[in-house]
């Protein structure tokens, strides 16, 4: 697996910047959205986060991975839910869109690298 400078898998850094990224905007959702949609959105970046982390350091990684993997992709669903009753813009989300398959191709990669060994 791909490692940054500080040693942490790449994955972990995109999730990294993703979270950091993702939580501004969820402050600026409208308050009525802010803490259903927003706080469901909030919740899943940081356990993909924490679990990507927590795979960088665990023996076993497979249940991790195939649990980001999970975050990854329903935290696909709430970004476009987010988009839908537009509480971001095309463009956020597309980013956003982006960014998170970026970082599922990387867990993927991840979950198959684990495997092997």
């Amino acid at each position: 697996m791909k490692k940054s400078d500080d040693g942490a898998p790449v994955a972990v850094g995109k999730a990294y910047e993703f979270v950091l990224w993702l939580l501004p905007k969820v402050e600026s959702f409208p308050r009525a959205h802010r803490f259903t949609v927003g706080e469901r959105l909030t919740t899943h970046g940081l356990d993909l986060l924490t679990s990507l982390v927590e795979a960088g350091y665990a023996r076993e990684k497979a249940g991790l991975l195939d649990q980001a993997s999970r975050k990854v992709n329903s935290t696909r669903y709430l970004l476009r839910l987010a988009k839908d009753l537009k509480l971001m813009s095309i463009d956020a989300y597309a980013f956003s869109a982006e960014k998170l398959d970026e970082i599922g191709r990387m867990v993927g990669g991840w979950s198959k690298a684990a495997a092997k060994s």
